[in-house]
């Protein structure tokens, strides 16, 4: 694709990526195929061939306007476009590029304002959204039906699990890796970093939370607060980093665990998102280089996984499970497959569904956004995972988590609880 980029942009960072990027595309239309928002809608405007075309536009000086604007934030950034895309066009990063350069531009109404507002102010400072679910859950039954939806337990007890813990190992071990926390997460589900790292704790590693990290930085960053985004990013750094470089004679950690894709996916990132920080931007690299999936790490327990299994066959999982693999890490991540692998290593029967590559509709804040986009594909992901016929839907994301039990009351959990109950031996009821 030809580019002749306005002079606003023209050889600054931003603008080199971008046009690299726009250089890439063939117009040849793959990606609206697996396009969530086209399928749906039927807009070539709300598929990325037509979000390329208008980025594009507004690279070359051509203002941008409220539809601009509108057709931009329907795009759930699930990348699915990317991993169908035979140019490998990085229409990710070309988005987050050309959403940064309209919303300088185009003025929101007031309430869409202070609705973003609130959500990226209040989501990722767990000081100020543990209260307020607290509150919430009180007050449940008072509120819209879409707070309600956030509100319903994302995470109940299944299949034979008397209660769900939180409890962490108190053992030490020679291999430590740390894990993120996050944002939302903590409150809505701190059950699942707990389950992770007891099965850590079990194969002899030990799990490692700095009290200081939260967010990713992601939710800031992908509602156009990027400045905020990225300072969410450095305080992480800053948080891991004695960790990562220790004191003399203190072990390093092997690995930073994510037990969110979403957060993963942008962790991983990190080298390229403060690129241009020179205090940060050898550290984030690191830190990036040093970022793994949860997935990415019980691989290579799972002959021990197996091992133990075999010796309890009578507290096996006996219910069908479902995987939904998130976006954030079959697009984002391109990791495929691992989930099952260490979860049939468990002895676990479990399948994908049709469709098994598109999105549910999550997508961080997204469901929050734009309502009626997310529940018409949760919809259509509950529809395709109820002809599987599972007791049971596992994911890898506390957004899909939560967004699809708010539709269903099929029990949905993390995978990596699943799998602790495998190998505690918790024989369904």
């Amino acid at each position: 694709m030809q580019t002749n980029l306005a002079d606003f942009i023209k050889g600054t960072p931003e603008g080199i990526e971008a046009e690299a990027i726009l250089r890439a595309c063939v117009h040849c239309g793959f990606c609206t195929a697996t396009c969530p928002t086209y399928q749906l809608l039927g807009d070539e405007l709300d598929g990325p061939r037509g979000r390329i075309y208008l980025i594009k536009q507004v690279l070359e000086g051509v203002a941008p306007t409220r539809k601009t604007q509108l057709h931009l934030d329907r795009c759930l950034t699930c990348r699915n476009c990317e991993t169908t895309c035979p140019s490998g066009v990085k229409y990710g990063r070309l988005v987050d590029i050309g959403r940064a350069v309209v919303e300088r531009r185009v003025a929101r109404p007031l309430g869409e304002r202070i609705k973003r507002t609130t959500l990226k102010e209040v989501l990722p400072r767990a000081a100020l959204f543990k209260p307020a679910v607290r509150a919430g859950q009180a007050l449940r039954p008072l509120l819209p039906q879409g707070l309600q939806d956030k509100l319903r337990a994302a995470h109940p007890a299944a299949h034979g699990s008397a209660h769900v813990s939180n409890t962490w190992p108190a053992r030490t071990h020679a291999r430590r890796m740390l894990v993120l926390d996050g944002c939302v997460q903590p409150a809505l589900a701190p059950s699942i970093n707990a389950a992770t790292a007891r099965v850590l704790d079990a194969l002899g590693v030990q799990l490692i939370a700095a009290p200081r990290a939260g967010c990713c930085g992601a939710l800031r960053f992908h509602m156009n607060d990027q400045d905020g985004g990225l300072d969410d990013m450095r305080r992480n750094i800053d948080a891991w980093w004695p960790y990562v470089e220790p004191r003399a004679g203190e072990p390093a950690v092997e690995a930073i665990v994510m037990t969110a894709s979403g957060c993963g996916v942008t962790v991983k990132d990190y080298g390229h998102l403060l690129a241009q920080d020179p205090a940060y931007a050898a550290k984030a690299a690191r830190i990036a280089a040093l970022t793994r999936d949860l997935s990415e790490i019980l691989p290579q327990f799972e002959a021990q996984i197996a091992d133990r299994i075999a010796a309890h066959p009578d507290g096996a999982v006996r219910v069908r499970v479902a995987y939904h693999p998130p976006c954030t890490l079959q697009h984002g991540q391109q990791i495929r497959g691992k989930v099952e692998g260490v979860l049939r290593a468990a002895g676990i029967d479990v399948t994908l569904c049709a469709d098994s590559h598109l999105c549910c509709g999550s997508a961080g804040a997204y469901s929050m956004l734009h309502p009626d986009i997310a529940h018409a594909l949760r919809e259509r992901k509950l529809a395709n995972l109820a002809q599987t016929g599972a007791g049971e839907i596992v994911s890898a994301n506390i957004g899909c988590i939560t967004h699809l039990q708010a539709g269903t009351d099929t029990p949905v959990t993390h995978w990596i609880e699943l799998l602790e109950r495998a190998l505690a031996g918790s024989a369904p009821r």
